[in-house]
């Protein structure tokens, strides 16, 4: 799971960061709305939740909203803000925010209200992930193709859920690295491409399409079949 910190306040931003990598989600960080409307319309970025604070420098978190829900009706949004009047709270919620947490607030809640809103969106009520001819179950981490059993060593079917979670979009090694190995980019680490290669072979049925392609210099994306 993603999820995008949209925040000024760089203690906040350090807090949520720390605290959110060791509950396993990885994050992406934007210090203003401008960079937060860059990352939300970029066609290789994509996110699962996005935490927003509305008193932004610049281009407010109203605004940031506005444009998310113009491209996503569905993505997760919790505004968090030191704002306590009812109406700076209501016109959140009706630009499209799903929750809605004041300022200061404890991690603990803050992490139950993510977790809830994740629960209610459609994706992750989901038991199991389908793109094409291809299918993912979550529970037991076995893939099928055409109806044909795949079974996944841990890294790859972490690698395959990356990949189904975001069909046609391009994966850099640098972000593949991050959220399925959890640590930074080495130019000299072609762990991801060994791994590439041993979800391909697995992948790779005689008859059917090749679902992982390669963008040299770039990185990889899932083509759905």
């Amino acid at each position: 799971m993603r999820i995008l910190i949209v925040e000024d306040d760089a203690g906040i931003v350090s807090f949520l960061a720390k605290g959110l990598k060791s509950e396993g989600y990885a994050t992406a960080v934007a210090r203003d709305g401008d960079r937060a409307i860059r990352l939300l319309r970029a066609s290789d970025e994509s996110f699962d939740l996005v935490l927003l604070d509305l008193g932004l420098p610049g281009t407010s978190g109203e605004e940031v909203l506005a444009v998310l829900r113009q491209r996503d009706a569905s993505l997760p949004v919790i505004v968090l803000t030191s704002r306590t009047e009812i109406a700076s709270k209501v016109r959140g919620l009706e630009l499209g925010a799903n929750d809605y947490v004041t300022k200061p607030f404890s991690f603990a809640e803050l992490l139950a209200r993510i977790r809830a809103a994740l629960r209610s969106s459609s994706q992750s009520a989901s038991t199991e992930l389908v793109v094409g001819d291809l299918r993912l179950d979550l529970l037991t981490k076995i893939a099928w193709r055409a109806g044909r059993r795949i079974d996944l060593a841990p890294r790859e079917w972490a690698l395959l859920e990356l990949f189904m979670r975001h069909p046609t979009h391009l994966l850099s090694r640098a972000r593949i690295l991050n959220e399925v190995w959890e640590y930074g980019f080495d130019p000299g680490n072609n762990v991801v491409d060994v791994y590439v290669s041993y979800l391909r072979k697995k992948l790779n049925i005689a008859g059917l399409d090749p679902l992982i392609q390669t963008v040299r210099g770039a990185g990889y994306r899932l083509i759905a079949p």
